[in-house]
């Protein structure tokens, strides 16, 4: 599919989307199918690639061990969870290096010093908002009946709250590229949020309508952004993994 940009007019095809991950760090690793990348190392820090179709931990039932927290730990013993996506999006991760490393990375992410951002493809043409970033604060709940869903409930949610704005649309004006951020990280936050605007994610087989689930073999919502304090030295680290579509 192309795009038109609104900051330039011009098309923007798939390829663009494509190059390398440009990194000093980089390193294939760990090759059975999906294949995890790691961008950065030392001796307090993993920043991690995760491909869609992955648990990020494990699951229940002996068919749902293969993870990436798992691989990771096959090569560096002492990794551990800090956090998590879900098993169809794609993008950054970052897990610690012991436990002094695992506390300070986990007090930033509770208190909201971590800034993450997101790319997805979303249903119809979605319009900028004014002044060029939105917001979406809904708050989210359990879907109990229907687990793993989340609802939008107003008396028992959670606050969840959520930044985007659009950075194409479609040629067709059939889907819209946006960029997310969101501000809390509650499970499902994005795909609910962009559901309750209207707009569902491409892919999306939990919260899009059978049409938009077929427009796309896989979720499109890659985690492509990550600004992190490094756990212990506290020096202030960027990192950017480009989205596969």
């Amino acid at each position: 599919m192309a795009f038109l940009s609104l900051f330039n007019n011009d098309l923007v095809s798939d390829e663009n989307c494509r190059d390398s991950i440009m990194s000093n760090f980089s390193t294939a690793f760990l090759t059975r199918t999906p294949a995890i990348e790691i961008l950065y190392a030392d001796d307090a820090l993993l920043v991690l690639d995760k491909p869609s179709g992955l648990l990020a931990v494990p699951g229940r039932g002996a068919d749902k061990q293969d993870c990436l927290s798992a691989r990771v730990q096959a090569r560096y013993a002492d990794a551990l969870v800090v956090h998590r996506l879900d098993m169809a999006t794609s993008g950054l991760m970052v897990m610690a290096r012991g436990l002094a490393a695992q506390r300070a990375l986990s007090r930033a992410f509770a208190a909201r010093e971590v800034t993450k951002h997101y790319v997805a493809i979303v249903a119809g043409r979605l319009e900028a908002p004014p002044g060029g970033w939105g917001t979406i604060d809904l708050p989210i709940a359990v879907d109990w009946p229907n687990r793993p869903r989340r609802m939008i409930d107003h008396r028992l949610g959670k606050p969840s709250f959520t930044r985007w704005r659009v950075l194409a649309i479609d040629e067709t004006g059939t889907c819209t590229r946006v960029e997310l951020e969101p501000v809390t990280g509650r499970s499902h936050q994005l795909r609910v949020h962009l559901r309750e605007l209207g707009h569902p994610i491409l892919g999306d087989t939990l919260y899009a309508p059978p049409d938009v689930q077929a427009r796309a073999g896989r979720l499109l919502l890659h985690a492509c952004g990550l600004h992190v304090a490094h756990p212990l030295s506290g020096e202030a680290l960027a990192f950017e993994s480009l989205p596969p579509f």
